[in-house]
């Protein structure tokens, strides 16, 4: 296949061929203006003042025999004066003619035969007849012979006149010829002009725009996901070259998305892989756990009292590390449901679902003689969730706090909304995380090397949980630590503008019970309305602990 003109070579030829035309009508036009401005100005300039001339040389002659007339007649000095006058103009006229008369054969024979006629009538009549008294009329021969010798004078200047008249018609036809030719020659070479742009732009569009408007077409296909869309490699290099790398980006397009294929169906497979092998496992690991814990407990009530202090430590060890590949079993069972499951939202009140949480982590929280106190808005805070994963994620950020919490020490749990989105940050005064380790939270099995070192209990995947719980609901978990002092973990929802439906009987009866236990200890947990930003001049600076999966 050929590789095509560049786009430069086809449009090059039509540039000069416009170039060419437009230069050829510009000195068609411009010779024709000049040939034109050349005959009107010899009309104008020329040719018209030396007929006016002629006529004034005739007006000079009729002037002069009509002085003469008079001065014959009555013999007046006006006479004599108008002659002297006429005869003084005549030189200055005559020579006007002569001058234009040069060079024209024609015209200057009729000239001095014009001239030779005036003379003839001023030296044999006009001058004598003047010379002589005033009043006295000549004899009738000398008058017959000026009247014949005037009539040659007339004759002579209307062939003369009739010349010039002649003269001024022919220029005047050049001018006009010379006009209409510029103007003929202008609209030919523009019709002409108008013929090579239109095969040009024929051309152009069968050699350039075709080939572009189908690569437009074939982009299209291509955003459509159409498998199929290929490119005709033709037009100019340039045009051939982009359908070849939109072919063969097309051809690496339909090889990704059957590689794609391929690890999608792989990664199924994994999934199904991993959730029936961690079902199994879990299956056969609390089985035998089971067995074991139930073993250590009637060893622990036969031989009450009776074991040696070494015993009872191997007992307790026993027994500790039974209690932790329980609840790794468990949290690798929610971790499992969590990523695999599908989510059955609903509409649900965030407040109560936070304050039941809180419920849940008392016991643990009192035993130790830590206090957790809520604050947040008296009102309904809906959102839509999965209740019972959404609680799951709560429960491990608030179990974590009174984990990692000193005894005696105060977590709370402070709830704001802010435009369409609500808020939830729990925070601690616990051990708090090194700053170097921040980076590594939420990944799977991760403990702090604080956590580890104080032997907290802990399996390393309760962060996990929530992550993935809260990128399941479309929200975001953000937390701030620092080591000695304490952490904070914020969990940020979308509200839901629909509403939440009236509470259960169940929950009313909860709620009820919880506010009974609230009257009854003073140390219990406390619900405070506050305004909508409230907190958060105080709450310190919120560093990303790991972001959101979209």
């Amino acid at each position: 296949m050929s590789s095509g003109r560049p786009v430069a070579r086809l449009v090059q030829p039509v540039i000069v061929r416009v170039a060419a035309m437009a230069a050829l009508m510009a000195v068609i036009a411009v010779t024709g203006v000049l040939l034109s401005t050349t005959a009107v100005n010899r009309l104008t300039d020329d040719l018209q003042p030396a007929a006016a001339a002629n006529q004034d040389v005739y007006q000079d002659l009729t002037d002069m025999s009509a002085a003469v007339e008079s001065w014959t007649a009555s013999g007046q000095a006006a006479a004599a004066d108008r002659f002297a006058q006429a005869l003084v103009r005549f030189p200055a006229d005559q020579q006007k003619v002569r001058r234009f008369a040069d060079g024209d054969d024609e015209l200057e024979l009729l000239v001095v035969r014009q001239e030779r006629a005036a003379e003839q009538w001023l030296e044999k009549y006009a001058r004598p007849v003047m010379d002589g008294p005033g009043g006295t009329r000549p004899a009738e021969p000398r008058v017959r012979a000026g009247a014949t010798t005037f009539d040659a004078v007339r004759s002579a200047h209307q062939a003369t006149s009739q010349a010039f008249d002649s003269r001024v018609r022919q220029a005047r036809t050049d001018a006009s010829f010379r006009l209409k030719g510029t103007v003929l020659a202008v609209v030919l070479l523009t019709a002409a002009a108008w013929y090579v742009v239109s095969r040009a732009r024929n051309r152009l569009m069968r050699e350039l725009s075709e080939p572009l408007l189908a690569l437009e077409t074939v982009v299209q296909r291509m955003s459509k996901q159409d498998p199929d869309a290929r490119a005709e490699e033709r037009g100019p290099k340039e045009v051939r070259a982009v359908a070849s790398a939109l072919n063969s980006f097309a051809d690496a397009q339909r090889r990704a998305q059957a590689v794609e294929g391929r690890i999608q169906s792989e990664l199924r497979s994994l999934d199904t892989a991993r959730d029936d092998f961690v079902s199994n496992v879990s299956h056969e690991l609390r089985t035998p756990l089971t067995t074991i814990s139930g073993y250590l407990e009637m060893i622990a009530e036969e031989f009450d009292g009776r074991m040696e202090p070494r015993h009872e430590r191997i007992l307790e060890a026993t027994r500790r590390n039974v209690a932790r590949l329980k609840a790794l079993i468990d949290d690798l069972l929610a971790l499992s449901r969590a990523e695999g499951r599908g989510s059955e939202m609903e509409t649900v009140d965030l407040a109560l679902l936070v304050r039941e949480a809180v419920t849940d982590v008392r016991i643990t929280a009192a035993r130790r003689g830590i206090h957790v106190t809520v604050t947040g808005p008296d009102r309904v805070v809906p959102v839509l969730a999965d209740r019972a994963m959404l609680h799951r994620a709560f429960l491990n950020v608030l179990t974590n706090a009174v984990k990692f919490s000193h005894d005696q020490d105060d977590v709370t749990v402070e709830m704001s909304i802010h435009a369409r989105e609500v808020e939830v940050a729990v925070t601690d005064h616990g051990i708090g995380i090194p700053a170097a380790e921040l980076d590594r939270l939420g990944t799977r099995f991760f403990r702090a090397s604080n956590a580890v070192t104080n032997e907290i209990a802990g399996t390393g995947l309760g962060l996990r949980i929530t992550q993935t719980i809260v990128d399941r609901h479309s929200g975001d978990v953000v937390i701030e630590s620092r080591e000695g002092e304490g952490t904070t973990v914020a969990i940020r929802l979308r509200l839901h503008g629909e509403g939440v439906p009236p509470p259960m009987p169940h929950e009313i009866v909860a709620e009820a019970e919880a506010a009974a236990r609230a009257e009854e200890s003073p140390t219990a947990p406390t619900l405070r309305a506050v305004a909508d930003d409230a907190g958060e001049g105080g709450l310190p600076r919120i560093v990303p602990a790991f972001p959101r999966r979209r």
